[in-house]
Order: C-alpha cells, then sequence, then structure tokens
C-alpha cells in the first residue's frame, strides 16, 4: 500500500500538536509524598501514650533549649536579650527561654499579658503605644506586691499628643511614668519620624518631673522583609542603625534628661534581624521571641541555624479512597484526579484552617477548589502517605503568636514523650 502523502499545513500541525502535547506532559505534576520520617513517627506514639487525640500544639523542649543555646552563642555576650512575650505565650515557655538566656527582660503587647507578668523582678517593656486608657486600667487592675512599676516598666510613646495623655494620666493618678519613645527607623508604621516630633516630646518631657525618659525603640522588620536585591537589605539595615543613632544623638543633647533615669533602654532588632546587631552602635539591647520556636515566616538565612520546634497534631477523622468535589461539580473533581496524581486521595481532619502548612507527612497539600474548614480540613494526597484513620497530620505554624494559644494546654515533647503539659496565656488582643 502506498504510504499517505501530507502537505507542508499537515507536517507543520502534527508536530505542533505533538509540542504542545510534550509540554503539557512536562507541566503534569509528579507523584510526591512519602510516610513519616523518623522524627515525625514517634511524635504520634508519644501523643497516644499521653491520651491526647484532638488538635494539639506540641513543643519540641530540646529544639527549644537547642535554640536559645544557638542564639546566646551568636550573640556571644555583645548585646543582651529580651524576650517578646506576645511570641512565647505561655508563662512556663517564657519561665524555661527566661533562665536558659538569663534575662529577666520582656518586651509586652497586651494589657491582660502586662497584667499576668506584672510581678516578681521582671523588666518590662512595652512593644507597642498603648491607649492612656489602657495604662489606667493596668493601675487599678495590676495586683500589689514586689513589683513597681515606676522602676519595671516602660511604657512606649510614640507621639507628642499620646505623651500628653500620659502626662495627664500621671497627674490625675499621682504616678510617676518611665516612657520609652518609639522612632521611626525605616520600617513606617509609625513612631518619631523627625527632629520636630522628638523636640515636641522633649519639651513635655522636661515641663513634667512625673515623666521619666527611659530610652528608645525602633523596630526593623522591614529589612528582612525587603526583596532581596543587591544590596537593598545592606542599605535598609545601614539606614536604621543611621536613623537611631541619629535620634540618640538629639536626646543626649538635652541637658539634664539623663539624670536620674540610669542607663536608657535602647532597643532593637527582631527574630529576623538579631544577628545583624553586635553592640557596636548605640543599640545595647535586642529583642526576639519567634525565633526561639521558629514558625515557618521565620525561614531566613539569618536563621538557618535553628530548628522549627512547635508543631500542630491533628488526627485524620477520614481517609477517603477518592478525592471528590460535591454533586454538581463531580466531574471538576475527576478531570483533577487523572491531572494530578497528587490529588487522588482525600483526608479529612479534625479540625483545620490554621495560619500553618502541613509537613509531615509529605506532599499533602489543601484544596483550593474544595475550600477550607476550620472543623473538617481536607487534605489531597498521591496514596504515598500511607495515612489511615486515627493516623496523625502535623502542621508547622507560620507564626507563633496567636497559634501558640489556640489549642489549650501546649503538650511538652521531650526524649520520646510528652512530659509536661503548659498552659498559654488566655487569647486575648
Amino acid at each position: 500500500m502506498k504510504p499517505p502523502q501530507w502537505s507542508r499545513r499537515q507536517l507543520l500541525a502534527a508536530g505542533g500538536a505533538a509540542g504542545a502535547a510534550a509540554l503539557l506532559g512536562s507541566l503534569r505534576p509528579g507523584e510526591r509524598g512519602s510516610p513519616h520520617d523518623g522524627y515525625f513517627r514517634q511524635l504520634p506514639a508519644a501523643l497516644r501514650a499521653a491520651g491526647i487525640a484532638t488538635p494539639t500544639l506540641v513543643l519540641d523542649r530540646e529544639r527549644l533549649r537547642a535554640n536559645v543555646g544557638q542564639v546566646l552563642r551568636n550573640l556571644n555576650g555583645r548585646i543582651p536579650l529580651r524576650l517578646v512575650v506576645k511570641s512565647l505565650p505561655c508563662p512556663a515557655l517564657l519561665r524555661e527561654a527566661a533562665a536558659l538566656a538569663g534575662t529577666r527582660r520582656h518586651m509586652l503587647f497586651s494589657l491582660p499579658q502586662l497584667l499576668a507578668m506584672a510581678e516578681g523582678d521582671h523588666d518590662i517593656l512595652l512593644g507597642k503605644p498603648l491607649p492612656a486608657a489602657a495604662a489606667l486600667a493596668f493601675y487599678r487592675g495590676f495586683p500589689p506586691g514586689a513589683f513597681q512599676p515606676e522602676r519595671q516598666l516602660q511604657w512606649l510613646v510614640d507621639t507628642p499628643q499620646r505623651l500628653a495623655q500620659y502626662r495627664e494620666l500621671a497627674r490625675a493618678q499621682r504616678l510617676r511614668l518611665r516612657v520609652n519613645f518609639e522612632i521611626d527607623v525605616g520600617l513606617h508604621r509609625g513612631g518619631i519620624a523627625g527632629g520636630d516630633e522628638m523636640r515636641a516630646m522633649l519639651d513635655i518631657l522636661r515641663s513634667e518631673p512625673r515623666l521619666q525618659w527611659a530610652g528608645l525603640m525602633g523596630y526593623d522588620a522591614h529589612v528582612a522583609k525587603l526583596p532581596d536585591l543587591p544590596g537593598l537589605r545592606a542599605r535598609a539595615h545601614a539606614h536604621a542603625r543611621q536613623a537611631y543613632a541619629g535620634f540618640a544623638e538629639q536626646i543626649k543633647a538635652w541637658p539634664g534628661l539623663l539624670a536620674g533615669s540610669g542607663s536608657p533602654c535602647f532597643n532593637a532588632g527582631g527574630s529576623p534581624t538579631y544577628r545583624l546587631y553586635d553592640g557596636s552602635g548605640v543599640e545595647n539591647e535586642v529583642a526576639l521571641g519567634s525565633a526561639l520556636v521558629k514558625p515557618g515566616d521565620f525561614d531566613s538565612a539569618l536563621l538557618a541555624d535553628l530548628l522549627p520546634a512547635c508543631f500542630i497534631a491533628a488526627p485524620v477523622l477520614k481517609a477517603l479512597p477518592r478525592f471528590q468535589l460535591p454533586y454538581g461539580v463531580e466531574w471538576l473533581g475527576g478531570l483533577l484526579r487523572a491531572w494530578d496524581v497528587n490529588a487522588r486521595r482525600a483526608y479529612f481532619l479534625y479540625g483545620g484552617n490554621w495560619l500553618a502548612d502541613p509537613v509531615s507527612p509529605p506532599g499533602l497539600a489543601g484544596s483550593a477548589l474544595y475550600g477550607a474548614s476550620s472543623n473538617q480540613q481536607v487534605l489531597l494526597g498521591s496514596g504515598r502517605q500511607a495515612l489511615k484513620v486515627d493516623d496523625t497530620v502535623f502542621f508547622r505554624p507560620r507564626q507563633s503568636e496567636a497559634v501558640l494559644q489556640q489549642f489549650g494546654a501546649i503538650a511538652v515533647y521531650q526524649d520520646g514523650r510528652i512530659v509536661e503539659m503548659w498552659q498559654p496565656f488566655l487569647a486575648t488582643a
């Protein structure tokens, strides 16, 4: 039989179709996933032995201790450390971290946590300016005892108007208030931005003996968040330090301001940037908290030597052999399963929709088509995960603040078992 004769147009069309098919095939997701690795294989047994069968925040105590040690080695005694309470919102966790780090300095961001922490020999710096009415509520509500606010507490103020409100509070309640000035070092989230604002605030201070200046606080979170373009982050950090030094020089130029105030607190940095400070500038302490448990948003080169130390454990309620979309769009689920082998199986969990990402077993992902659920979150997988009903899926929180307060008592994991249950602060603003 004589072979068919193809025209040039037919040959080009066939070649284009073959190329498109090859391109489409190259875009098709490959199969991924595996069972829990050695670390995560041990955790479910520890939870079962402790009688835990509901969504739970697990804190790895050994990793926490290793992280504190690594942070101290990085700082190498060059600059003191202040712990950020909102990022470690659990009294027992704070006590452990403070003892390991050898610090009594804390940074707080909420009135309820301030009331809870106003005890003992804590040195407290507010990390955001609270309304004067909230400050009044503190003085009306904090338990009497050894804690002395006039010596151990620094209120953060950001504008001349707020400082004037604190002045009126001090006069009306016959209080002595220590105030720390929030300065803008490039983040542009408020705070003193220039010399005129600073002069206005210094005028208020000099005219009111009930107010005592205690220091400066400049937060530089933008430095680590900027695009990794050549030189951009370095320039932003240099600008932050220059701005800080400029504000400090303006303070020092006012005679008598430092008299009786002791050593000023020049707070800087945060978990993403603490390693950029070595005590060589005017900054004399750094604040951090999240770095010690390293949630997912803190994966960066500067924190690469720290280990994730907190996870959400969620039981599997339903392990379906085939993922299906609801009635009416079932056909779309069939197309998805045919296209992506990693969407063939569905696992419905106890709870979900947390600010967290599935981390073990590997290869699981949520379904944008099905949507999120705080009651029974669905995760899709290839089946390589070998999950069954009553198995456990682990999530890594993206942040520690708020997330650590969502599950009740925190399960402390050490030496292959749950050794303690730590109650976090109540979830409040």
